[in-house]
């Protein structure tokens, strides 16, 4: 992703999130700690990008301080769960993955993270290359995880999204149905953001599309 981007006018830092890859050891792993993780990466105002799980971290980075950060690009991620009971049971699956998790080996985390109907379709080539990437990491940190900053771990923030006054890219695959939603919701909940669907893609804009997230985070 990072050998997209264009002519050098920034230095991009891709720091990995606690629980994952070289922060596998980082705790406690929650969204105020990543939010802050992520907050102290960077000198004065910046651009702050996520993809997914880092897009709900981002949104918590910002609006925890708000006035660092000059521009937010939000890739295929949502605001959280408003409705209760289906946070609780979002909350219930992850804790069940989780307790697999703990136990499991690296060949079978990628085995069952890659079935999810979610990726269904993915390139060969853009799968491979998210193989590679879920091998930097160890199921039981994952485990943590699900547990601290999962999608049922979350209180939604979408009655907070008109705080975000700073320009904002939401991007989405064509494909990915339930985040192209999601990423429309966003948009008009958002005083000052604009929305790129990109042709052909799926949830994993990163690796399916480089270039075309690359070209947004040099806009």
């Amino acid at each position: 992703m990072v050998a997209a981007l264009g002519p050098a006018r920034y230095r991009p830092l891709t720091p990995d999130l606690r629980g994952h890859g070289a922060a596998a050891g980082r705790r406690p792993i929650t969204f105020a700690d990543c939010a802050r993780d992520a907050l102290g990466a960077a000198r004065g105002p910046f651009t702050l990008a996520g993809y997914s799980l880092g897009g709900r971290v981002a949104l918590h980075a910002a609006l925890t301080a708000p006035q660092r950060i000059a521009r937010l690009v939000l890739v295929a991620t949502t605001a959280g769960l408003q409705d209760p009971a289906e946070r609780a049971r979002r909350r219930a699956a992850d804790e069940q993955l989780a307790a697999w998790a703990q136990g499991a080996g690296i060949d079978d985390w990628v085995a069952r993270w890659t079935a999810q109907p979610l990726f269904a379709g993915t390139p060969a080539a853009a799968a491979a290359r998210g193989e590679q990437d879920l091998r930097r990491n160890d199921p039981a940190a994952l485990a943590e995880v699900l547990r601290g900053i999962g999608t049922g771990a979350m209180a939604p923030l979408w009655d907070r999204l008109g705080e975000l006054t700073m320009p904002v890219d939401v991007v989405t695959g064509e494909c990915d149905a339930k985040f192209t939603a999601l990423a429309r919701r966003l948009v008009a909940a958002l005083p000052r953001a604009r929305l790129t669907v990109v042709p052909g893609a799926g949830h994993g804009l990163p690796r399916e599309a480089p270039e075309a997230l690359a070209a947004v985070l040099d806009g």
